[in-house]
């Protein structure tokens, strides 16, 4: 072979080998290849960029509450119930506003065996008695009714969505994704996990990062980056798109209630 003839080879086979790895290069790969598909990153609790703060940490600045139930301690809004002074069930509401599409993140802890709680939101002042232990009369102005992220100390309840102050009561138990629709009972959409699984990922007696996410009809709770109910309010008699957030404390006994870096998200 000449050598006119083998530099033309040379040349054609490497030009060749360049189209092949361009056109690699173009081609998507598969699913399974995985090269160009990448998981999601996990959130960062602790990241408040683009959010708003609900608690400077020191005093109950823009918070309405009695000073018989409710304190600052330790960096955290606190409420407590004693027998001699006991609280039924009562509120410390947020006066920064009446969201409607939003993101909010809480660190939340319990004590004492008899201790219930959670967050109310989209919710509205209301003068009805509002279940649980009977409500000290002192406190009515601060009753509420509306959607809760629901948390109590021995865990039954924490996750779901319970509905205080109406004929519904809770909607999705944890482990539920659930829809509501006008003359209809709900109904259950669909599985998220096990009830007592998903009980696991709950501290008892410490902080717990509790995240709710309400964007139209769609309300989700999270608790320690774990989903634990959906519930989907497609029943205009009922459903809310807009109101108060507020902290409850609920239950005999010896019970405290603590809640801290509260942080707001509009969507």
């Amino acid at each position: 072979m000449n050598l006119g003839n083998k530099t033309t080879i040379i040349v054609a086979a490497g030009a060749g080998l360049i189209m092949v790895h361009l056109l690699a290069q173009q081609q998507p790969q598969g699913r399974g290849g995985g090269s160009r598909f990448t998981q999601p990153e996990p959130i960062d609790f602790d990241d408040h960029s683009g959010w708003t703060s609900m608690f400077d940490g020191m005093t109950l600045k823009a918070w309405d509450g009695s000073s018989e139930v409710w304190r600052v301690e330790k960096g955290a809004i606190v409420g407590e119930s004693k027998p001699e002074r006991p609280a039924g069930t009562t509120y410390i509401i947020w006066e920064g506003g009446e969201p409607r599409n939003f993101e909010l993140k809480a660190e939340v802890k319990l004590e004492g065996a008899g201790a219930n709680s959670g967050i109310q939101y989209r919710s509205m002042r209301t003068t009805q008695a509002q279940g649980g232990p009977a409500p000290n009369p002192r406190f009515a102005k601060w009753n509420l009714k509306g959607y809760q992220a629901d948390f109590d100390f021995s865990n039954r309840f924490s996750g779901q969505l319970y509905e205080q102050g109406t004929p519904r009561g809770i909607i999705a138990w944890r482990g539920q994704m659930v829809r509501t629709e006008q003359g209809k009972k709900p109904r259950l959409l669909g599985v998220l996990g096990d009830p007592d699984a998903l009980k696991g990922y709950i501290k008892v007696n410490d902080w717990n990062q509790m995240h709710v996410i309400a964007r139209g009809n769609m309300m989700i709770h999270m608790i320690n980056g774990h989903v634990m109910s959906v519930f989907i309010d497609d029943d205009p008699s009922m459903a809310v798109a807009q109101g108060v957030i507020g902290l409850q404390i609920e239950g005999g006994g010896n019970v405290k209630a603590s809640f801290r870096s509260l942080w707001l998200k509009n969507l």
